[in-house]
């Protein structure tokens, strides 16, 4: 029972850490509170699952790879814009390559040691740093502004029309004018006072911005000026103790033909009209990492290893695969017939998209990836690795 007090007590103080803004990112963070790194002996707590068996396994082609430098606790994951990709590193490295054949375009140094991805468009690649610095640099490496926001960075940038949209880790949103940095709106909210430590993103749509947010809320917000077109609930805090009504909107939300979805970590997933924010459906799910869609289904790989698809037109259960458990999933990344989803050491794993059967498996450096898998203009996709691992498979 002694074990047990202790083991909450520390959950407890990580998740006050990451509320706080110390700790870990949010993939660290679960991996350092999972029950086994605390027990005396790792029989008295539930074990990653073994990699499972492959019945059948379809061709996988490693396109590429390349070496773009360590992450160290910062979550990174490579942009692609139009034929080039653009990765950073925490050293501050950033890199541009050729889609195609991975060839190194060109890499230069921010000067600063970065903490936000890399994001590209508009002629340019932001990245952002932990004092809250945003860097822009254009498509021959050139460095063009810096820009100063709240606090330190956490998500890679996003560009779109003229303004790059950041997200600092205190929870404010910035658009800056794309040709020198300058403040053109910001928008901000009140915050709990736990929240989960984590590079939670924005996504950029038809002139729109989607964030998600801590205590379970989505809001859409105009690209061009800042002002809030609608706010929606993912999902309400429950439970008595402040920890237990940790609910935060985790990863990035997913637009489709007419609706966004996102996922909360404690909370639920939950799809809405993108014109007004009306909900369509929810249902009770956790995640840590986030979602994806296709023309059917929504994917979520959940808080303890499976990953789910579910009927995209009204929530309802169509598969599970849980044979992944406590491997700490990327989000996943819909690939025709195939789901992807890549774990903490390093594997990327193939499912069927019908049915999660496992049909293929690659490994990459062993070192955890952390986000979804990217998707590449040819068909294939990217991901990239704690180590600095770039790979680009393919199953065609």
């Amino acid at each position: 029972m002694k074990r047990v007090f202790a083991f909450v007590a520390m959950l407890s103080a990580a998740l006050l850490l990451a509320g706080c803004g110390g700790g870990s990112m949010v993939s660290n963070a679960i991996d350092s509170i999972n029950p086994m790194n605390w027990f005396g002996s790792r029989s008295a707590a539930p074990e990653m699952a073994p990699l499972p068996a492959l019945t059948q396994s379809i061709k996988i082609n490693t396109l590429w790879q390349a070496n773009i430098g360590n992450s160290q606790q910062a979550i990174f994951g490579p942009a692609v814009a139009g034929d080039s990709v653009y990765a950073a590193a925490s050293d501050g490295t950033i890199t541009r390559l050729d889609a195609a054949s991975g060839k190194q375009l060109w890499r230069v140094s921010a000067g600063e040691r970065l903490t936000g991805g890399a994001g590209a468009g508009a002629g340019l690649v932001a990245v952002g740093s932990g004092k809250g610095e945003v860097l822009a640099f254009g498509s021959n490496g050139t460095a063009l502004w810096k820009a100063q926001v709240s606090s330190e960075v956490l998500a890679a940038p996003q560009v779109a029309q003229d303004v790059v949209v950041v997200r600092s880790a205190d929870g404010r949103i910035f658009g800056l004018d794309v040709k020198d940095g300058k403040r053109k709106w910001y928008y901000q909210r009140s915050t709990p006072v736990l929240t989960v430590r984590s590079p939670v993103g924005i996504t950029i749509s038809a002139g729109v911005v989607y964030a998600g947010f801590a205590g379970g809320k989505l809001v859409a917000i105009d690209v061009s000026n800042g002002a809030v077109r609608w706010e929606a609930t993912v999902a309400l805090p429950r439970g008595t103790t402040e920890l237990e009504r940790v609910t935060d909107v985790i990863g990035l939300p997913v637009v489709a033909a007419r609706e966004v979805c996102a996922v909360a970590y404690q909370g639920r997933i939950g799809c809405f009209d993108l014109s007004n924010g009306q909900a369509l459906w929810g249902r009770e799910m956790s995640s840590t990492s986030g979602l994806a869609l296709d023309a059917r289904y929504a994917f979520v790989s959940d808080d303890k290893g499976a990953v789910h698809a579910l009927d995209r037109s009204n929530g309802t259960s169509l598969w599970r695969q849980d044979k992944l458990r406590l491997r700490n999933l990327s989000a996943p990344l819909a690939l025709g017939g195939e789901i992807v989803v890549a774990d903490i050491q390093g594997q990327v794993h193939f499912l069927a998209r019908d049915s999660g059967a496992f049909v293929g498996r690659v490994a990459t450096d062993g070192s955890p990836v952390s986000t979804s898998p990217v998707g590449l203009p040819n068909g294939g996709f990217l991901v990239q690795t704690r180590n600095g691992g770039l790979y680009a498979f393919s199953t065609q």
